[in-house]
């Protein structure tokens, strides 16, 4: 806004100055075209808005240690495992090897053969959650197959711009908003982020982590979200709608209010954040105050007579000149 603003500074500045001239004139009251708005105390947040995946924080491949088979699977996706909890049983190729021949003998011979060469473990190697059961039972695998993936949180990864990453803190509030569940915002904090960039299509951008305060059971890995980190926030902010404010012809902002003697006139003041159409006033208005916004569409002038810019001359007056038109029309909301 600020870039729109600066550019558009003589026009807001003539505009607000001629309209508090024509009211003056008119006697300092409120005209038509014109509409007064009582600043008021609210809430507004500068928000860095960006999106992002479901990941495991820590995320931990379970292979088994040797070629063989898998004989029975103990757990499914979505189990909570502690470390050391048995997974899986399996068989090495020899002792598979064996069983098969002794199946072929017998059920004694199978049994015997199960009793004196037992099956090998695949345990956790830490507390979390099971998000992944690539294998099935019977199947043969090799010391690179995935057999279990665990995560032991699920946390959101943020791809922020590097526009951006300046004004992201740790610590810093963030919400959560998965595309799965658009109603469903879930809050968190950022917890570190990323010294090393991603160029994607020329853009940089810098992962940032963000902790959930309580992860609700249907998140899942590599969901879609859409994040909205905090930068700032302030409750008892004195807002006012953003048609009240205009730039000035100095690079400043000012609103139509009512000056010392009870007539409108250009105030100057400070802006902070802008946000749904309202803008925050940190000084120049105070809570309760009146400020207004001009709606009086431009018209072509009839005459000097009806220029807010004239000091009262009427048609026919003075040198007799014949009272100049305008050269076209425009408007102004």
């Amino acid at each position: 806004m600020r870039r729109r603003w600066l550019v558009m500074g003589g026009i807001g500045a003539l505009v607000l100055a001629v309209a508090a001239v024509f009211i003056v004139k008119r006697g300092g009251g409120q005209e038509e075209g014109m509409r007064g708005v009582v600043a008021q105390l609210g809430s507004v947040e500068d928000i860095v808005e960006t999106t992002g995946e479901v990941v495991p924080f820590k995320r931990v491949v379970i292979s088994p240690p040797f070629a063989g088979r898998i004989e029975e699977l103990l757990v499914e996706e979505g189990a909570a495992v502690r470390t050391g909890d048995i997974l899986a049983w399996m068989s090495s190729s020899d002792r598979a090897a064996i069983l098969d021949a002794a199946r072929a003998k017998g059920p004694e011979e199978l049994k015997h053969w199960q009793e004196s060469y037992k099956p090998t473990p695949i345990v956790a190697p830490l507390a979390g959650v099971v998000i992944l059961s690539n294998v099935v039972a019977g199947q043969a695998v090799t010391g690179s197959t995935v057999v279990y993936a665990l995560s032991d949180r699920l946390i959101v990864m943020a791809a922020v711009d590097e526009s951006d990453i300046g004004r992201i803190r740790i610590g810093m509030p963030a919400r959560v908003t998965l595309d799965a569940y658009p109603d469903r915002v879930v809050t968190g904090r950022v917890m570190n982020i990323l010294y090393e960039g991603r160029n994607v299509s020329n853009v940089i951008t810098y992962g940032v982590k963000v902790r959930l305060d309580a992860v609700p059971s249907f998140f899942r890995s590599q969901m879609s979200a859409n994040i909205s980190l905090v930068v700032a926030r302030n409750d008892r902010a004195v807002l006012v709608p953003e048609a009240a404010v205009s730039p000035d012809s100095r690079g400043g902002f000012m609103v139509l209010a009512m000056g010392r003697r009870g007539r409108l006139a250009p105030r100057p003041v400070k802006t902070g954040i802008e946000t749904e159409g309202k803008v925050q006033i940190l000084s120049g208005v105070e809570p309760g105050e009146t400020v207004y916004i001009t709606s009086r569409k431009y018209v072509r002038q009839r005459g000097v007579q009806d220029s807010p810019l004239t000091s009262g001359r009427r048609q026919g007056s003075g040198s007799g000149n014949r009272p100049r038109t305008g050269s076209g029309s425009s408007s102004r909301q």
